[in-house]
């Protein structure tokens, strides 16, 4: 009866001190959100520079502020010029 016992709680504490280590090792190498761009834009969460609005920016929501179409080319346009056709 000691024996099972025994050899019981050394197998539960060989598979808590394996779920330890193997916790660690799955830790993530890069932090969620730091991709950053020469700008301090946060690519992950949908910004992108704007050089007319001196901002980061999300298309869609620009598209919507300013009026025009949600697209690649247009948010591309509207920042370089201030307008989009």
């Amino acid at each position: 009866m000691r024996r099972n016992l025994l050899r019981v709680c050394l197998a539960a504490a060989t598979c808590l001190l394996g779920a330890c280590s193997a916790a660690n090792s799955t830790t993530p190498s890069t932090v969620v959100g730091a991709d950053r761009d020469a700008h301090g834009c946060i690519g992950s969460a949908g910004y992108s520079w704007c050089a007319h609005t001196q901002r980061c920016e999300r298309p869609w929501e620009l598209a919507k502020q300013q009026g025009f179409a949600s697209s690649e080319a247009n948010f591309a346009q509207y920042c370089a010029t201030g307008t989009v056709n």
